[in-house]
């Protein structure tokens, strides 16, 4: 579950790491284009009923760290991760043949790639301990061993960066208090460490300046209001407050340009939506940098500064940007590109390269790699499983309704290729996490596992995601479990009024903050769905509330601010808590958790899954006991998908009763 801050911007997980196209023309990648050139693909009929298996069995691939050394010094190879074995791992990728190389060869726990050295063929992981989010930094030595740079029980820690000659390493860890993390340096070659920066307010770490002397720090005060900090940290004095203002406005810091001249920021403070702006370090001017009519969702830089990347979400699309900052032009990708969302844009050293991933809604993400002097271009991986067609896969395609007091809420539907007035089909209203999350066109090996036997999806953002603006953004602040509920029951209903979905079988599901509403509409509106599936779904906001993480401690006052506090709220939290009420649930559950999970604990769902049962309720329960909040290992997510299905098909689908076609 991941609580929305002051600050729109839609994954803290995409600075650089999730950016854009590449060549030496110009142009951007849009939502437009990748809906467009997707759909042409569709030539022979869709192959139906696939199994868990298949979907799954498609290979997840992903860039390492923005702040890091993605090309080797060594032999040019690129650092990614990948879970071909079934669980995540670091892999060396030639950009020549495509060929991998493993790295690490965990058959436990995920081990995501950050970094390579800059000079050498050592490179940085990271991995926690089942799920329970205690991330640890490890160096993968020359020879395959790992070291820990981060022991310690219940340590969490975080990779920063690099210095500017690669000399150390910035890492974060709360060891000294679980509640803030500081900044340490470690020496490249010895791995001895000198504290940078000891983090007394508990701010949030959120971007270093390559020359090492600026460190850029948030401080979310509420949900709507935030402000950025920066700490000189060539100096003893105390982080200075960059964004004095009165009222709500959100700030918080993208990443600092490369010559470490300007800090770039987000803002709403000029209208309903997060725009780029700079802070000169030497005078402190600001001046506006990207301004759009969505969502600026990140910036960053190619490692001289020459390329700047950005990006937009345009109505859960990324419309991903990378321009020459020496001739102000838009860098184009060849045509061989595939048209999709771009993400994980890398440079090397002397930026005459470039690799990135493309995904869409029927294309799993897989690794590019073009030379910006010739503009050869190269896809690397191939993620789809061969038994899957892409046009066995789904379109999807923004859809709006108005909801029951006429706020107009967006989705993403995915429709089933056999859907029509004449054989209408079960349907199911998925609800993100977040709160303030939002669900996105991209490839789901879920909902397609889903649609392809038969059931549609509609991904309902409802009042309260991100994305849309502010105004939309705060609707459901200290009033979750109320509009943002009913937005859901309305989608609900607005399924049953499409020809081609049966009206008596419709269903939630949801994970996270989406598990709790399909919880909430099971309890709280009891007639509303035939069936829900609550994927380790906060079910008692009391406890919820009082068991946050330490390392939560630099958004707990905006997370109080937009939930409520325990000490002052707890009589909401327990009227909007299923828990107390399951003996209002009569419908089908399927409840799904894992053991490790330090944000919704498993206490939360053995509590409900007994409540419910003891009233009777038919509630299956799968508990996982080898993961935390989601699905690291391949054979649990087809585990839980099989679940899901199997579920649906006893629950939900059933025979269509008789005249119902007509």
């Amino acid at each position: 579950m991941t609580f929305k801050t002051s600050l729109l911007i839609v994954s803290s997980l995409c600075v650089l790491a999730a950016c854009g196209p590449a060549s030496t023309g110009p142009v951007t990648v849009s939502a437009s284009e990748a809906t467009t050139a997707t759909a042409v693909s569709v030539q022979s009929e869709p192959e139906l009923g696939h199994s868990a298996e298949v979907f799954f069995n498609t290979t997840s691939y992903g860039m390492g760290a923005s702040s890091g050394y993605a090309f080797s010094s060594e032999t040019g190879e690129i650092l990614i991760s990948s879970d071909e074995t079934g669980v995540i791992n670091a892999y060396a990728l030639d950009p020549e043949s495509g060929d991998k190389r493993a790295l690490t060869a965990s058959d436990t726990n995920a081990t995501y790639a950050l970094s390579w050295f800059p000079e050498d063929d050592r490179i940085l992981v990271t991995a926690d301990g089942g799920g329970d989010e205690l991330n640890h930094i490890y160096v993968r030595e020359a020879d395959g061993a790992l070291r820990d740079l981060t022991p310690g029980e219940n340590v969490k820690a975080s990779f920063m960066g690099w210095s500017a000659d690669g000399s150390q390493i910035w890492i974060s860890t709360n060891e000294r208090d679980p509640a803030a993390f500081d900044l340490y340096a470690y020496d490249a070659e010895t791995y001895e460490r000198s504290l940078v920066f000891e983090n007394a307010e508990a701010l949030a770490m959120s971007a270093i300046s390559p020359d090492g002397r600026w460190l850029a720090l948030d401080r979310p005060r509420t949900s709507a209001d935030s402000d950025i900090l920066l700490a000189d940290l060539t100096s003893d004095e105390a982080p200075v407050l960059i964004t004095e203002h009165e009222g709500n406005i959100a700030y918080g810091a993208y990443d600092f340009t490369a010559d470490s001249s300007a800090l770039v920021y987000a803002t709403n403070e000029y209208g309903e939506w997060n725009q780029a702006w700079t802070y000169d370090l030497t005078t402190g001017e600001r001046a506006p940098l990207i301004e759009a009519d969505w969502d600026v969702m990140y910036v960053g830089y190619s490692p001289s500064g020459q390329y700047r990347v950005s990006a937009v979400n345009n109505d859960g699309f990324t419309d991903v940007t990378v321009l020459d900052t020496a001739t102000g032009e838009t860098v184009s990708l060849p045509d061989s590109v595939p048209a999709g969302d771009l993400a994980g844009v890398r440079f090397n050293e002397d930026e005459t390269q470039m690799a990135f991933g493309v995904t869409s809604s029927v294309a799993p993400n897989n690794i590019h790699w073009v030379d910006l002097q010739t503009g050869t271009h190269r896809q690397l991986t191939e993620a789809l499983n061969p038994e899957l067609k892409p046009e066995d896969l789904v379109e999807a395609e923004v859809v709006r309704f108005d909801s029951f007091d006429g706020v107009t809420v967006p989705g993403i539907m995915y429709r089933p290729h056999n859907a029509s007035a004449d054989t209408p089909v079960p349907a199911l209203v998925w609800v993100h996490g977040g709160p303030g999350g939002q669900s996105r066109a991209g490839y789901s090996a879920a909902i397609q596992h889903l649609v392809n036997n038969g059931y549609a999806v509609y991904a309902a953002n409802n009042r309260g995601s991100s994305g849309y603006g502010k105004t939309f953004f705060h609707m459901d602040d200290r009033r979750h479990g109320e509009e943002d509920l009913q937005d859901i029951v309305a989608a609900g209903d607005y399924l049953r009024s499409l020809d081609w979905v049966r009206d008596d079988a419709v269903g939630v599901i949801g994970g996270s903050y989406g598990g709790y509403i399909t919880a909430a509409a099971l309890t709280f509106h009891p007639e509303a769905f035939d069936v829900g599936i609550n994927i380790f779904g906060v079910t008692n906001w009391v406890r919820t509330l009082e068991s946050i993480p330490p390392w939560w401690e630099s958004f707990r006052e905006a997370l109080y601010d937009e939930m409520g506090d325990p000490a002052t709220d707890a009589e909401r939290h327990r009227a909007i808590s299923p828990l107390f009420h399951a003996d209002q649930i009569v419908k089908p559950m399927l409840v799904i958790q894992g053991a490790n999970d330090p944000r919704v604990l498993q206490v939360e769902s053995d509590e409900l899954v007994a409540a419910a049962r003891e009233n009777g309720a038919i509630v299956e329960y799968v508990l996982f006991p080898d993961e935390g909040h989601g699905f690291r290992r391949r054979e649990n997510r087809i585990t839980a998908s099989d679940a899901y299905l199997s579920f649906l098909d006893e629950y939900l689908a059933g025979e269509t009763p008789e005249g119902d076609s007509e």
